[in-house]
């Protein structure tokens, strides 16, 4: 038996939530709206300079996207940054390559995270979208091959059309993210 789809379940999710929350149209069901996988450079782009090509490089691997660079919004001396900075870069995925990397990411490199027992129900906000944040950027199966050294971490928020936290949460359920019991 074939197990479904995010896409799939991202569509069904009308009539398995009806029940609970009264939907009474299909506009009213809450769905996927996008993904955003961002990565910090932080201090390490003074000591080395292509850190920043690195973390968009691997990014872009991981995605199927080309990451954009993030710039600082203010000159913070404290960090010796200036303005306009790069420190940091962004990966905004909609439509087919959202759910090839949800279903990826659910499926494949969640269940290989060390020590996983699952994602806190706290991680969804009162707008209805999920943050998780990711020590190791290495759980996923197209960075398995580098080295140690160069290991970052990375932000992966999940933005739905939830209008409140318990919604987003059985909505996300069902979709497939693992909570904790």
């Amino acid at each position: 038996m074939k197990t479904k789809s995010v896409q799939e379940k991202n569509k069904e999710a009308l009539v398995h939530l009806k029940g609970k929350f009264h939907y009474k149209n299909v506009m009213q069901a809450p769905r996927l709206v996008k993904v955003a996988v961002s990565s910090g450079t932080g201090s390490q782009i003074k000591k080395d300079k292509k850190r920043n090509e690195f973390i968009a490089e691997r990014l872009s691997k991981i995605t199927g996207q080309k990451a954009s660079p993030r710039g600082a919004k203010k000159a913070i001396a404290t960090f010796k940054t200036r303005q306009n900075d790069v420190i940091g870069a962004t990966v905004t995925l909609r439509g087919k390559r959202m759910f090839l990397f949800l279903d990826k990411f659910l499926n494949v490199a969640l269940p290989r995270t060390k020590d996983f027992k699952g994602i806190a129900r706290t991680a969804v906000d009162e707008m209805g979208n999920l943050t998780i944040g990711i020590k190791e950027h290495t759980i996923f199966p197209e960075t398995a091959d580098e080295d140690l050294k160069d290991v970052f971490g990375l932000a992966i928020t999940i933005v739905t059309t939830a209008k409140g936290k318990d919604e987003a949460t059985a909505f996300l359920e069902y979709i497939g993210v693992p909570f904790k019991k």
